[in-house]
């Protein structure tokens, strides 16, 4: 880390960002275009600006930056979170969070952040705002089901709630059209490679392309599995505390529902994951384990496939996503 100039640690929210720097310690900005020019002009060169991923906060002042040739990783929350648990500060407020993002990036090899094209940037809106509708429309289905349960449920809170859903399918069905039209214009050959996987649906492909943007996010399967929240945790301590073996169910939560779903085509149709699934169940096991096992072997798969650039082949598949 000594290559740069000065390491700051950024703190983002919806009106200002904090920023903590290793050697001009605490400052603070407007979060917008005035407040990153600003920002802009107190820097010197070769500085390092470490900011953690938030939605839609950091998204603008890091692509700013990175157009304005600025070194500027965007890190996990959650490994800050680990990083501030394991000082055991007691103290949590913007400017203590800068700090220890500046800290965190100081300790740890950041990877630089990928400005998005615009293509990768719509999608990406795309995908929030469907996951958005898809949790919308649950919820409205929820509802309606239990004003069924009541037996007189009134006709016009049951026919709004009609039409509500029937608005939301319409929604989630032109947002999905529209995902598929821009992911063929940019990733056409990627999509055709992850849909060569028995068992790999659509709608994943897609959605796996979107958030790994194209895989380029990630360096290894592992990563990638971590990211979608279905790798094991096991919790044991001693000869007494013996939990079950569980997924961390930290990551993205759509992306990991729908491999799962994918998992149960992939017990048919797929030999290496009916092979791990049949292993697993044979053992005592359950057979919901062996659906998250198969679904995690089928994101290996993905990440091998995608990263190898060549279709489906069950011999040449079984060896990278080991």
């Amino acid at each position: 880390m000594n290559k740069y100039s000065e390491i700051y640690g950024i703190d983002i929210s919806k009106n200002v960002f904090d920023v903590y720097g290793s050697k001009t310690g605490h400052n603070q900005f407007k979060n917008d275009e005035q407040g990153f020019k600003s920002f802009l002009k107190s820097l010197p060169q070769g500085a390092l600006l470490v900011m953690e991923a938030t939605g839609y906060y950091h998204y603008r002042l890091a692509q700013f930056l990175y157009h304005e040739g600025v070194f500027v990783p965007v890190v996990n929350p959650l490994s800050v979170k680990r990083f501030i648990q394991m000082k055991l500060a007691k103290v949590k407020t913007d400017k203590s969070d800068a700090k220890a993002i500046c800290e965190y990036g100081q300790m740890n090899d950041v990877p630089l952040y990928n400005a998005l094209t615009d293509i990768q940037s719509e999608c990406l809106q795309l995908f929030r705002l469907l996951d958005s509708y898809l949790k919308h429309r649950t919820a409205t289905k929820n509802k309606l089901k239990g004003e069924e349960v009541l037996g007189v449920p009134s006709k016009f809170v049951y026919r709004s709630l009609k039409r509500n859903l029937k608005h939301l399918n319409k929604e989630v069905e032109v947002l999905e059209a529209r995902l598929l039209e821009l992911v063929k214009q940019d990733q056409q050959y990627q999509l055709t490679l992850l849909k060569s996987i028995p068992g790999m649906g659509v709608k994943t492909a897609l959605f796996l392309i979107v958030v790994t943007d194209g895989f380029y996010k990630f360096e290894t399967a592992s990563q990638l599995c971590s990211y979608v929240g279905i790798t094991p945790t096991i919790r044991e301590s001693g000869s007494s505390v013996k939990g079950r073996s569980r997924i961390s169910k930290v990551g993205n939560k759509k992306l990991r529902n729908l491999l799962f779903l994918c998992a149960f085509s992939a017990c048919k149709h797929n030999k290496a994951c009916r092979e791990l699934c049949e292993r697993i169940v044979t053992k005592g096991k359950s057979k919901k384990l062996a659906l998250i096992a198969v679904a995690n072997k089928l994101l290996k798969q993905a990440f091998a496939i995608a990263k190898s650039g060549r279709p489906y082949d069950e011999n040449f598949v079984s060896k990278l996503a080991q």
